[in-house]
């Protein structure tokens, strides 16, 4: 199947690795399928991209990297509508935005997109208990950073 992307033009995905997002993304939420894409060879980036809408396409990196130490308790309602037997299934990612400098650009570790891989079920949440994540944390100031 070929889809039009944000970032990266014209792309062929296979129908099993589409992702589905039930509730859609905030502020998006008429975008329900979504694909991982790689941004570049090498990088420690990728794009989640709406296979629906074009010009709904993010940015996406996974926290750990820029963050050692970055962790956070789930909700058993997440867990339920992800269908997670266990939290394994579930792959973190966090919304980035590239800036110039690169210093300057930030990652949302207020609220995850969790994945589940098994399932291919997405969802972003709000995290509610924890006062250290920042909806724009600036990357140039984790520890960890994979520049």
């Amino acid at each position: 199947m070929n889809i039009k992307t944000k970032f990266l033009g014209s792309v062929e995905i296979k129908e099993e690795d589409i992702i589905k997002f039930e509730e859609g993304i905030p502020g998006f939420e008429g975008a329900k399928k979504f694909i991982i894409l790689p941004l570049e060879k090498e990088s420690p980036f990728a794009i989640l991209q709406s296979i629906e809408q074009v010009e709904v396409g993010f940015v996406v990196a996974f926290p750990f990297l820029f963050k050692k130490n970055y962790a956070f308790d789930l909700p058993k309602s997440d867990k339920v509508s992800l269908k997670a037997e266990v939290e394994s299934d579930i792959v973190t990612y966090s919304i980035v935005t590239l800036k110039d400098p690169f210093d300057s650009s930030t990652l949302n570790l207020l609220a995850p997109v969790l994945i589940n891989i098994k399932e291919k079920i997405g969802k972003q949440i709000v995290l509610q208990e924890n006062g250290e994540y920042a909806l724009r944390h600036p990357i140039g100031t984790l520890e960890g950073s994979a520049k």
